[in-house]
């Protein structure tokens, strides 16, 4: 078994906070994904990342890989042998990763367990069902989270998703198999929605029919836009004077970038919003908005010049108190 060195995957240090795991996990996931990457072995690196993250963004998961990282044993030969009695924890990954538990490494599996239901190879042979192979059962269905761009979402886009699911062979043992689907996601899918795919579950035994594949639907972080529903959000930096005499500038949406009437006087915190630049939803809703929240930003550094407009301004606005409430 390979030993997977999420902290090194990510280029996060083992004390990394959360946040920090989140930024870095944000920028790899852009650099890597296959639609979009140059980068050679973009899609495994693009797994690799993702099965980092879904570690490391959870706390019991960091806590169990930080403990079988300390005790366990690194070889030469770049495996790795876990301590004695190390035994599966988890029974279900859960994870945010790329795909769904077909996506991630056998490392991941041997310490979290695949996803799929309780039957699992051990010590590598096949454990028998327990229900008789004559009898008929329906498959179980398959719960599979999916990150998407918010792009993607808000577009559609097709996938190609790879399953590791268990089903019973003409003796009725329990083996796994990898199942790969070509899936169209529909333009304008929400945060959490759920898509289902009819008999694209686990086989059924006997005549019973296969289970369904349901698809949760999970945004990736974006590097400027945020999701509230169907209203996507975004900080949009102006300058001073911007602020303080109002202008048009150029704002990004989801689709392309529009012209914004920043009012004068503007401040930091006001919210202006764009018609219809939000998330669709369901086939026939009304289109969500872009609610965009202003944010007053100064230069760091300004030059003689600069400087000295400030003091005549200064001077000319001597009775403004922009910290009056503070009085009284």
């Amino acid at each position: 078994m390979e030993f997977k060195d999420y902290y090194k995957i990510l280029g996060v240090p083992e004390q990394a906070d959360v946040s920090t795991i989140k930024s870095s996990y944000r920028k790899l996931a852009r650099k890597y994904h296959p639609d979009v990457s140059k980068e050679k072995d973009a899609e495994q690196h693009f797994k690799e990342v993702g099965e980092a993250y879904t570690v490391l963004k959870d706390a019991e998961k960091r806590a169990e890989y930080d403990m079988l990282r300390q005790q366990g044993t690194r070889q030469a030969d770049g495996g790795f042998r876990p301590p004695p009695n190390w035994q599966n924890a988890h029974a279900d990954n859960g994870g945010f990763g790329p795909g769904g538990s077909g996506d991630f490494s056998d490392f991941f599996d041997s310490i979290f367990g695949a996803q799929g239901g309780g039957f699992h190879q051990a010590g590598g042979s096949a454990h028998r069902s327990q229900s008789h192979h004559s009898a008929n059962h329906r498959g179980r269905d398959i719960h599979h989270k999916i990150a998407l761009f918010l792009e993607e979402a808000y577009e559609g886009c097709q996938r190609q998703l790879s399953l590791r699911v268990s089903e019973p062979d003409e003796n009725g043992f329990i083996r796994q198999r990898d199942k790969v689907l070509n899936v169209k996601i529909p333009a304008g899918v929400m945060q959490g929605q759920h898509i289902r795919l009819a008999g694209q579950g686990e086989a059924g035994v006997g005549e019973g029919k296969a289970g369904d594949l349901l698809l949760e639907i999970e945004f990736a972080p974006h590097p400027y836009f945020a999701v509230d529903g169907k209203n996507i959000l975004l900080t949009l930096p102006i300058s001073c004077w911007e602020a303080a005499l109002g202008t048009s500038v150029e704002a990004p949406t989801i689709s392309g970038k529009v012209k914004l009437k920043v009012p004068k006087g503007a401040n930091s915190g006001n919210k202006l919003r764009i018609k219809g630049k939000g998330l669709v939803g369901k086939t026939g809703e009304k289109a969500g908005d872009q609610i965009v929240t202003l944010q007053v930003s100064l230069p760091t550094s300004h030059s003689s010049e600069a400087e000295a407009l400030y003091q005549k301004l200064s001077e000319c606005e001597a009775d403004f108190n922009p910290r009056h409430v503070f009085e009284g």
